[in-house]
């Protein structure tokens, strides 16, 4: 059974750093690309980031281009989000989900249950 499980969320200040992991188990995790995707309250679902499977390709939406970076341990299967200079609009409920192949465009089929992260002073 695919399970994605998120942790690292909580509260920082504006400015602040946050890292985000995911643990994945269930399937072989280096044969697949990942995603990060949020939702802020009130707000639609907006892609944050992804890396192909083998880490050498990684995307980044415009919002967190330059503050964030996805990467991705294959020996521990875990992958990371680590966050920098967080804004109050990076408030959001925060999903890993797993890719259904090796690249990013091949879509998600899979998807963790969240984790907060709430940016305020």
């Amino acid at each position: 059974e695919v399970q994605l499980v998120e942790s690292g969320g909580g509260l920082v200040q504006p400015g602040g750093s946050l890292t985000l992991s995911c643990a994945a188990s269930g399937y072989t995790f280096s044969s697949y690309a990942m995603s990060w995707v949020r939702q802020a309250p009130g707000k639609g679902l907006e892609w944050v980031s992804n890396i192909n499977s083998g880490d050498a390709n990684t995307n980044y939406g415009d919002s967190v281009k330059g503050r964030f970076t996805i990467s991705r341990d294959n020996a521990k299967n875990t992958l990371v989000l680590h966050m920098n200079s967080l804004k109050p609009e990076d408030t959001a409920v925060y999903w890993c989900a797993k890719a259904k192949g090796p690249w990013y465009n091949d879509g998600m089929d899979y998807w963790g249950k969240g984790t907060l992260v709430t940016v305020s002073s």
